[in-house]
C-alpha cells in the first residue's frame, strides 16, 4: 500500500450529549482545519458532525460551527463513526483512495497541527495513524496526573488504539470492513483488520488529543473505563 498525494480529508466526530465539552472540541479542530489549508493550499476537507441520539444542547452547538451535521439514533459509537465517514466521503465525491479519513470524539482537543501531521506520516507511507489520548489534567488528582506521565514518556508511544486520535486510508478503511456497529472498540476491530491486510500502521505521541478525564463515559469500555480503573488502582479502592 503506498501513499499518495492527500487531495481530500474526511474528518469524523461521534456525539452523544456533548452539550459542556463540544464547543471545545470544536474550537480546537476548527484551528487545526484551517492551519492545515494554510499549509496544504488546495486540499478539500468535509467534516462531519453524528449526533445519535442527543436530548441536549449538542444540536445547536454543533450546528453554530462550519460543519456539516446528520442526526440518528443509534446510541452505537460505531454506526456514529460509519456514517459520519459515508457521510464525509460522498460529499469530498473523491475516490476512496484519494481520501484520508481522521477521526476524532466531541470530549477532545486536538492539537492546532494534529491532521497536518498526520498527512505528514500518511505522505511518509503510513496507511494508518494511531495517535496517542491523555485525559484532560484538569479532571485528575494530581497523583493521577503524574502516574500518567511517568507511564507515557515522550517518544516512546504506547501504539493503543484510540478513536478520538486516529487517522487511515479511506481505502484501507473500505477494505477493512469499515466500523462495525459496536458500542465499544471499533476503533480496535478496524485497527486489527487493516494489520491483517498488511497496512502500514504507524504510532505517534507527537500530537497527542486531550480528552475528557471523566470516570463515566458515552460507552460502556471506553476511555472513561480505562481513567476510572487507573484512579481506583492509584487510591487503592477496591
Amino acid at each position: 500500500m503506498t501513499a499518495v498525494g492527500v487531495p481530500a480529508v474526511a474528518i469524523v466526530v461521534p456525539v452523544h450529549n456533548e452539550a459542556e465539552l463540544l464547543d471545545g472540541c470544536l474550537t480546537a479542530l476548527t484551528a487545526a482545519i484551517e492551519h492545515t489549508r494554510r499549509t496544504h493550499p488546495g486540499v478539500r476537507i468535509s467534516t462531519v458532525v453524528v449526533l445519535d441520539a442527543c436530548t441536549d444542547a449538542s444540536a445547536r452547538i454543533a450546528r453554530s460551527w462550519p460543519v456539516r451535521t446528520i442526526s440518528i439514533d443509534a446510541r452505537n459509537v460505531g454506526t456514529a463513526r460509519r456514517r459520519g465517514v459515508a457521510a464525509a466521503v460522498t460529499e469530498l465525491v473523491s475516490p476512496s483512495a484519494d481520501v484520508w479519513i481522521s477521526t476524532t470524539d466531541g470530549d477532545s482537543v486536538v492539537p492546532v497541527t494534529w491532521l497536518t501531521h498526520q498527512l505528514a506520516l500518511r505522505t511518509a507511507g503510513a496507511d494508518v495513524v494511531l495517535g496517542t489520548v491523555r485525559p484532560d489534567f484538569a479532571d485528575l488528582t494530581a497523583e493521577h496526573a503524574e502516574h500518567w506521565l511517568e507511564t507515557h514518556p515522550r517518544g516512546r508511544p504506547v501504539g493503543n488504539v484510540h478513536g478520538a486520535n486516529l487517522g487511515l486510508r479511506a481505502d484501507v478503511y473500505l477494505a477493512a470492513g469499515q466500523f462495525g456497529d459496536l458500542d465499544q472498540h471499533e476503533d480496535v476491530e478496524l485497527v486489527r483488520a487493516a494489520r491483517a491486510l498488511g497496512a502500514r500502521v504507524v504510532a505517534t505521541d507527537e500530537n497527542e488529543v486531550v480528552t475528557s478525564g471523566r470516570f463515566w463515559g458515552r460507552t460502556p469500555g471506553g476511555y472513561a473505563a480505562f481513567v476510572r480503573a487507573t484512579h481506583e488502582r492509584i487510591a487503592g479502592v477496591g
